[in-house]
């Protein structure tokens, strides 16, 4: 009798403990059972949008979103052209994913203009209210947030002064058909000229403009800046193949434009921008918040970065006190 009693109750035992464990497993089941759809399309290959977008990847992975266990990524790169925007978020539509990540100013409005409902983060956008995609920065109010790179302007034409303390005149090129790189050289032009500086521009609409619209002026200036632009950055070395020979240096708004041939910047850490988004984007995943409640972020770190093979290509010495602390690009 006892016999039984024992063996009922090692039985009532195992019978509880495989509830228990059908229980964990059903948990862990449905944590892990939905895998995620994530839409990433970028304007254009170049460094600091390369660099972005894994960044964005690699923030969602540190939050545990991680392609082949519980996430799907369709990457896909518009090569700076409009209609390729729109297909690629139109496909992203079609396939229902979670969450769209577009990287750069037109590729967020293309995606923004076609679905209220998918939830959006952008990353390397200088402006989102001026791109019309949300309402303001600190309450986006629609299926739009992200990250700024909006640039430290004021602080990169004080870096410029310092490398040129003689120069009158700065050159600049920049896109005509991108609305964060007007926003940039407006912001840029009323800042020197504030010091006393003149601004000489002229825009492009692809990069085969580069190295005409560089040459016209090439003799007039002492210096050039070149903003967040996406254009340009496609193609940093076509414009310093006109700089570096007459000696004059280019000074740009972004790590990624140092690294291609630029003198140098006080900058944006792209791949950092991106882990910042693919955090905000993890949140939204969990559901923890929504795009419309989501404050637009900036760029938490701002690094120096000088080009020294450049500056000895052109015959500039850089100062003692901006080399020090400045992260050099040999």
């Amino acid at each position: 009798m006892r016999m039984k009693k024992i063996a009922k109750c090692v039985a009532l035992g195992i019978a509880a403990l495989g509830i228990l464990a059908s229980a964990g497993c059903g948990e862990q089941a449905d944590k892990g059972e939905k895998t995620y759809k994530v839409g990433i399309v970028q304007l254009v290959e170049h460094s600091s949008l390369d660099d972005a977008n894994r960044g964005f990847v690699d923030g969602l992975k540190a939050r545990g979103y991680e392609e082949g266990k519980n996430l799907t990524i369709d990457r896909q790169n518009a090569q700076a052209d409009q209609s390729n925007l729109q297909n690629i978020v139109q496909r992203f539509i079609s396939d229902k994913v979670d969450l769209i990540c577009a990287i750069a100013t037109p590729a967020v409005q293309s995606a923004a203009n076609a679905t209220k409902e998918i939830p959006i983060v952008g990353t390397a956008v200088t402006d989102y209210v001026s791109a019309k995609v949300v309402k303001t920065n600190e309450k986006p109010g629609g299926n739009v947030t992200g990250t700024s790179d909006i640039s430290p302007i004021a602080d990169q034409i004080d870096l410029l002064m310092k490398l040129y303390p003689n120069a009158k005149t700065i050159g600049t090129i920049y896109s005509s058909s991108e609305i964060n790189s007007e926003i940039q050289v407006k912001a840029m032009k009323e800042y020197a000229e504030s010091k006393g500086l003149t601004v000489r521009t002229a825009t492009i609409s692809t990069v085969n403009d580069i190295q005409q619209a560089a040459q016209s002026m090439i003799d007039d200036v002492d210096v050039f800046y070149e903003p967040t632009d996406n254009v340009i950055a496609s193609a940093m070395p076509t414009l310093t193949s006109v700089t570096d020979p007459a000696g004059k240096g280019v000074i740009c708004g972004y790590i990624g434009g140092v690294t291609a041939g630029a003198l140098a910047t006080k900058g944006i850490d792209y791949y950092k921008l991106g882990v910042q988004t693919g955090d905000m984007a993890a949140d939204i995943l969990e559901g923890k918040t929504k795009p419309a409640d989501m404050m637009i972020e900036t760029a938490r770190d701002l690094t120096v970065v000088i080009n020294k093979k450049n500056a000895d290509k052109i015959g500039l010495t850089i100062p003692a006190d901006v080399l020090n602390g400045a992260t050099i690009v040999p």
